[in-house]
């Protein structure tokens, strides 16, 4: 559901959908087709590029197909959500399934229930009964996942493992309903990492565990602290002015607050939207406001950004880092 600031932002989002661009949304055509040959392209040269650089833009690519999945899966370019599915279906950044992915993260747009652990399957947090059964190395790896260079490095094996443990769990409970999913994921994933070996002279090992994780890391530096615990579930959104190489990566997905108010806006519009108010996001966000992934690097690079441990939600549980500030400039 749409969260609009005013009557005034309402009335002009709804002038904006009947421009064409809005209508026919190009733009997301233009990036679609630039992805998937992009990816392809470097896949086919990755003998003349060489192995270590081929794989890098592999896994760069893979981060952007990624971002080119969740704008799909929110509905763009089409209405058809067969025709999204089609075009998300290649498991171009290799570990999960368009469907389950799809499922998930509609999921976390639960935006009350924002951060909770046993809520929302996109919490970095963990509940205290979770907490305290865990074991000191566990504890560890947790706190260290909460810093910028531990979410890098652990966020996807954590992804991965808690990922496969719930379809296992779903199985043996009886619930096959994601089975077809699966199955027709790893059969897409076959053929695409035979070719890769065969064609391209990319290894199949080299592009599932290298490529694939490196992706998914990728994708952890735009996830990093992007939703805090807070009282109001507003106050849990940031809004993060990363530079242009970030913004074209994550789709202006950055601007985390605007997509949870408005999850239809397409990315092309997320920027001209948040910069037409950003005061007001500022201000709605309570204040959730970073200048940028480097300034998450500098700040939290080795140390926590926050406490493991989900708290209650009438107050944040975490220290106020000086990246989180209201510009009253």
């Amino acid at each position: 559901m749409a969260t609009y600031l005013d009557d005034t932002q309402r009335r002009t989002l709804a002038h904006l959908t009947t421009t064409l661009t809005w209508r026919t949304e190009w733009p997301t055509w233009v990036l679609i087709a630039t992805i998937y040959g992009s990816w392809f392209g470097v896949a086919m040269h990755a003998r003349t590029l060489g192995l270590p650089v081929g794989t890098a833009l592999l896994a760069l690519l893979s981060a952007w197909y990624m971002s080119l999945q969740h704008e799909l899966l929110h509905g763009h370019p089409t209405r058809s959500r067969v025709v999204n599915s089609l075009l998300g279906f290649a498991p171009l950044a290799v570990w999960f399934p368009y469907r389950i992915y799809h499922d998930l993260h509609l999921q976390h747009h639960n935006d009350p229930h924002l951060t909770h652990p046993s809520i929302d399957p996109e919490s970095y947090f963990v509940t205290h009964q979770t907490w305290q059964r865990s074991g000191s190395v566990m504890r560890a790896l947790l706190t260290v996942r909460n810093t910028f260079a531990g979410r890098l490095l652990l966020g996807p094996a954590f992804s991965i493992v808690a990922t496969t443990n719930d379809a296992v769990r779903r199985i043996a409970g009886g619930d096959w309903r994601d089975v077809p999913v699966w199955l027709a994921h790893f059969v897409a994933l076959a053929g695409l990492t035979y070719w890769l070996d065969r064609a391209c002279g990319l290894p199949a090992w080299l592009f599932i565990v290298v490529t694939g994780y490196a992706a998914l890391s990728v994708a952890c530096v735009r996830s990093f602290h992007e939703h805090r615990t807070a009282g109001p579930d507003q106050h849990r959104s940031v809004v993060n002015e990363a530079a242009f190489f970030w913004r074209i990566l994550f789709l202006n997905n950055n601007y985390h607050l605007v997509h949870h108010d408005l999850p239809h806006v397409p990315w092309f519009a997320l920027r001209k939207v948040y910069q037409t108010s950003r005061q007001q996001y500022i201000e709605r966000s309570g204040g959730f406001l970073v200048r940028g992934y480097s300034e998450w690097l500098r700040l939290y690079a080795f140390a926590p950004v926050a406490r493991p441990v989900h708290g209650n939600l009438s107050g944040s549980i975490q220290r106020n880092p000086p990246a989180l500030r209201v510009n009253c400039g």
